[in-house]
């Protein structure tokens, strides 16, 4: 049962920011929505803002599901655009009523993921150290979310495929040539 309280507070709090700003939503306005205890409530999250954080991670880790690999992660990538522009009253709410710091963790921890995991298969059998495949993943990280806060902060109103194809060419071959990068400056 807890997982339904959970699905059920992210399909009122998505609810609830349709009709106002995530500032004004209370915990009140959740429990009483999903018709559950204020106990309840911070039995799963110890504020609004955890469940925010848990309704992103949760949408990313969908958008993400088997598209983490070296020949899908550019199906990923499309899919963290549109699982963001399928969520955009609740993205934009939260994007305009909390820091931006607070949106770019929430990106970060997803396009990490995603980066990663590429990383990790391209490096197999490199003997690349964990901090270098990490230093990897992060780099390329704060160029993704970068594009994705500016195609957000614009209104997601740029083709969100055409950005992704321009990221692609962009990194056409350099996870793989950072890796041999790194590789060839510990020899």
């Amino acid at each position: 049962m807890p997982n339904s309280t959970k699905l059920a507070l992210e399909d009122s709090l998505k609810k609830l920011l349709l009709h106002k700003p995530l500032d004004k939503i209370t915990i009140n306005d959740l429990t009483t929505d999903c018709n559950i205890s204020r106990m309840s409530f911070y039995y799963h999250f110890k504020d609004i803002y955890d469940l925010v954080e848990w309704v992103c991670v949760e949408d990313g880790k969908k958008a993400l599901r088997d598209k983490k690999t070296y020949d899908t992660w550019q199906e990923g990538l499309e899919q963290i655009f549109e699982a963001v522009l399928e969520n955009k009253p609740f993205i934009l709410n939260v994007y305009r009523s909390v820091s931006r710091e607070k949106i770019e963790s929430y990106l970060y921890k997803l396009t990490y993921s995603l980066l990663a995991d590429v990383v990790e298969e391209k490096s197999a059998g490199t003997g690349l150290a964990e901090e270098d495949k990490a230093f990897i993943a992060g780099f390329y990280k704060y160029g993704f979310v970068g594009i994705m806060l500016e195609w957000i902060d614009h209104g997601m109103k740029e083709d969100y495929e055409e950005i992704v194809q321009k990221i692609c060419i962009t990194l056409h071959g350099n996870i793989t040539n950072s890796i041999h990068n790194f590789e060839q400056e510990k020899k």
